[in-house]
């Protein structure tokens, strides 16, 4: 399945994925991609390789020559997951926008049921969170994962059990509306309901890393983090209420 996106609208679907020297894993996630969001179409892929030494430049290169609905975006150099996600945020098309990870781990085929399930519940909504069941990470990781997230749910109260699943879809505006600093992506359940909007879950299954060794988000996840929490912390006790629909009357 190779349908472009129509030129004269914008697609359904933006598909954000940031990669760094994930070379061996950019042709079986593309094909996944395929083959779970051909019902969706029109959508867009974009990859946003951040600042990757390997040849994952070169293998986007040949596999977007034959899929018009494939885009590139590249960091000059690695600046981080999340500034490639709001890169691939900003450059996307729809005003809907799903991120996944470019190690394969996350499964594409979940996206559909996620779209439908943010097109459905209206504009109060502003994420679907994806929460991750039967982990394929080591033993070391979850249990990096677990307290971090244990620590998290206390202090932020988001409801939400694995902020760190890449597997989420939102409205574009409603995440460009949010502060930017490194880290943003593991927080924003509680940074879009600081903005007024509910979220919603959707569990996922992990999968295997298809190839190679995770280059994101080793020492973030816990005690790097801890800043990170409570700066979030402090904006959300910062908040100002922010009217959600404003109407021009004259």
């Amino acid at each position: 399945m190779t349908e472009s996106v129509p030129s004269s609208g914008p697609p359904r679907l933006s598909i954000v994925v940031p990669v760094r020297n994930e070379a061996g894993n950019i042709a079986p996630l593309i094909r996944d991609i395929e083959s779970a969001c051909g019902d969706i179409a029109p959508f867009e892929v974009i990859y946003v390789d951040d600042g990757s030494s390997d040849g994952t430049a070169a293998a986007l290169a040949e596999l977007a020559a034959a899929r018009p609905w494939l885009r590139i975006v590249r960091h000059a150099q690695s600046c981080g997951q999340s500034a490639a996600v709001r890169s691939g945020v900003r450059a996307a098309k729809a005003q809907i926008v799903a991120t996944l990870d470019g190690d394969g781990q996350n499964d594409p085929s979940f996206l559909p049921a996620m779209l439908a399930q943010l097109e459905a519940a209206g504009p109060a909504i502003g994420l679907v969170q994806g929460q991750r069941v039967g982990r394929k990470d080591t033993g070391f990781k979850r249990l990096q994962s677990r307290i971090a997230n244990k620590v998290r749910s206390a202090v932020l109260k988001d409801a939400t059990r694995d902020t760190g699943c890449g597997l989420k879809c939102f409205r574009r505006e409603v995440y460009l509306a949010l502060p930017y600093f490194d880290a943003l992506h593991r927080f924003m359940p509680a940074l879009i309901v600081r903005e007024g909007y509910a979220i919603a879950h959707h569990d996922v299954h992990d999968r295997q890393r298809l190839t190679g060794a995770s280059n994101y988000g080793f020492f973030d996840r816990l005690w790097v983090g801890m800043l990170d929490l409570l700066g979030v912390w402090w904006l959300i006790r910062r908040r100002r209420r922010v009217p959600q629909i404003v109407a021009e009357v004259r």
